[in-house]
């Protein structure tokens, strides 16, 4: 009996951490096509009950989708044969913003490059990372997983926020997991990043 007890203790604990913080989509798992069109519906569906305004819709379903794109290219947890990977997905809305958190395993040896090149996308302002968004479309490679580099500098261009992020070591210091989190106005701000 003491073990259900803790059980619906801890349960109760992790909704009250999640409701504390906004989360409203919290996922754990295999992302394929079909469970990322299913949690932008659901995220849609969440905005709309909150009235949201359009164009916050919009931009937080772009950058939603987006970071989900970016979560499974960048995974090493991914199956090229299903294109699917593995990770974490939280979406919620708290004191006026939209957060939108993945985290995903990632190999030590891919740390270095992706904070360079997140730290550079950060560095820049509006007018450079437009400018080194269609550089990219023009002259950027596609990786083996099939993307070219655009889906953080298009993140960083619709937030217009520096990115936040963490790595965080898992067995032994090989593998890390790699933590997005990403804030977006539910009201107008001066500079909206388009």
């Amino acid at each position: 009996m003491s073990a259900n007890i803790n059980f619906i203790k801890t349960v109760l604990s992790l909704h009250d951490e999640m409701v504390s913080n906004g989360f409203s989509l919290v996922y754990e798992g295999v992302f394929s096509h079909d469970i990322m069109k299913m949690f932008t519906s659901m995220a849609e569906n969440n905005m709309d009950k909150q009235n949201e305004d359009k164009s916050v819709r919009r931009k937080v379903f772009h950058v939603m989708v987006e970071c989900l794109q970016n979560m499974t290219k960048h995974s090493d947890d991914y199956d090229e044969n299903d294109r699917i990977g593995n990770g974490m997905f939280i979406v919620g809305k708290k004191e006026g913003f939209w957060n939108i958190i993945t985290a995903n395993k990632i190999h030590k040896d891919k740390i270095e490059p992706l904070r360079r090149s997140i730290e550079k996308i950060n560095s820049l302002t509006p007018e450079e990372l437009k400018d080194l968004y269609k550089k990219q479309i023009k002259e950027g490679t596609l990786s083996e997983k099939g993307g070219a580099g655009l889906g953080l500098i298009d993140i960083a261009r619709k937030t217009g926020r520096k990115l936040d992020y963490q790595f965080l070591p898992l067995d032994d210091n090989e593998n890390y997991f790699f933590l997005l989190k990403v804030k977006i106005a539910s009201v107008k701000e001066g500079a909206d990043g388009e």
